[in-house]
């Protein structure tokens, strides 16, 4: 029914050097972010209007405190909050660890003694001690996609909490130049994990199509049932984070309304209450580790599953190598369009005013809806044939490139 235009090497050059540029691009925002230090006298007061350029309502006088004294609580806090969080994380990826493996070897044992799990598979037993080859194999692919999501998981929910508390402070500081650098600051900061997020997952998964499809060879319906565990890795990780750091960060706030206000008279959120730096510990774990693990679970699951289908189609019986991989290339591209969206944020436009954040915010929606619809079409236009078929509930349908 024709043939894609881009070829499989441009496929093969496209995936793997969009994740890199993504990966720079985190790095590079990173950088931006260390820009404002956190030592005293690298504050300065610029800006127009109010305290420190800020509008007096949007601040709170600091009675007694100078830029000196400001700047080195701000680093005080966020080393409290940073190390917490650290230790926190630590500790409950040693559980995950555990939780980890024990998990691998069921999904190894089980898989190994299914019938006919995978296409390459012949006829076995459910007899743990007579597991045919093929279906062994099969397993231990399964076993090395679910540790490989779970590992990325994991590393994209502490590069997130790590670059959280890394910019608390500094957007705190930017913050008394004007709500636009703090608006700059936090905006470059959350970019940061987003982008190491879908870069690492997409990347990830681009290497291991590429070495399970030495053993599978054209078998492309085995190997992504292989890769199916490659989501399932990183939704399981993603449960710990989001619970355990729930949990533990509404414990901690409630210990600190109650123990500082009710019984030490403090006010809420003051430093001075352990258990307030505790609540921000499980602010960062439970909302940015928790989410990152959560946001990457769900990128990875839904890859598997377009690509699980694409093997059900006429791609899977022609063996046609960049259709398969059309999921892949979209999130591509998509890197590509949250870059040049990001800097509509941070570069092109300036916020000058609290009540032009929401209006930014909307405007990457509508030019990352508006560039995404354009980058899917030619996308489809040239990675997948003019025509070709899908398996809908039993039946082939033919569907249009368009």
């Amino acid at each position: 029914m024709g043939a894609s235009i881009l070829p499989d090497l441009g496929t093969e050059i496209l995936i793997p050097a969009c994740a890199v540029v993504g990966i720079v691009f985190s790095l590079v925002q990173w950088l931006l972010v260390s820009q404002v230090k956190l030592s005293p006298g690298s504050q300065s007061n610029n800006g127009a209007g109010g305290k420190n350029g800020c509008a007096d309502y949007l601040i709170e006088e600091e009675e007694g405190l100078n830029d000196h004294n400001v700047v080195l609580k701000c680093a005080e806090i966020q080393n409290a909050i940073s190390e917490g969080a650290t230790s926190f994380l630590y500790t409950e990826y040693q559980y995950v660890g555990i939780f980890m493996v024990a998990f691998a070897i069921l999904i190894f044992l089980f898989l190994g003694s299914v019938e006919g799990f995978s296409m390459k598979s012949q006829p076995c037993t459910y007899d743990l001690s007579r597991m045919c080859k093929p279906a062994l194999a099969t397993a231990a692919f399964s076993t090395i996609s679910f540790l490989l999501g779970a590992v990325t998981s994991v590393v994209s929910g502490f590069l997130g909490m790590k670059i959280a508390t890394y910019a608390n402070a500094r957007t705190t500081l930017e913050a008394r130049k004007g709500v636009g650098k703090a608006f700059i600051t936090a905006f470059r900061s959350g970019a940061v994990m987003g982008f190491l997020l879908a870069a690492n997952g997409l990347l990830v998964l681009y290497i291991a199509i590429n070495v399970f499809k030495l053993y599978y060879g054209d078998d492309w319906g085995g190997l992504f049932e292989a890769i199916t565990g490659y989501g399932l890795g990183g939704s399981s990780m993603a449960l710990f984070g989001r619970v355990g750091g729930g949990i533990y960060t509404k414990a901690a706030d409630v210990g600190a309304d109650l123990v500082g206000k009710v019984e030490r008279n403090i006010p809420e959120d003051d430093p001075r209450n352990p258990a307030v730096i505790a609540d921000n510990v499980g602010d960062n774990v439970g909302d940015i580790a928790g989410m990152g693990s959560d946001l990457f679970g769900s990128y990875a699951e839904s890859s598997c599953a377009a690509l699980v289908v694409a093997s059900i189609s006429s791609f899977g019986i022609n063996h046609e190598f960049t259709p398969m991989l059309y999921p892949l290339i979209i999130s591509s591209v998509g890197i590509i369009v949250c870059l040049i969206t990001t800097l509509f944020a941070t570069d092109f436009f300036e916020i000058k005013a609290v009540k032009e954040i929401e209006p930014s915010l909307k405007r990457q929606l509508i030019i990352s809806t508006v560039l995404m619809t354009i980058g899917i079409a030619i996308v489809s236009w040239v990675a997948l044939p003019s025509s070709f078929t899908i398996f809908n509930f039993g039946e082939q349908k033919v569907v249009k490139n368009w």
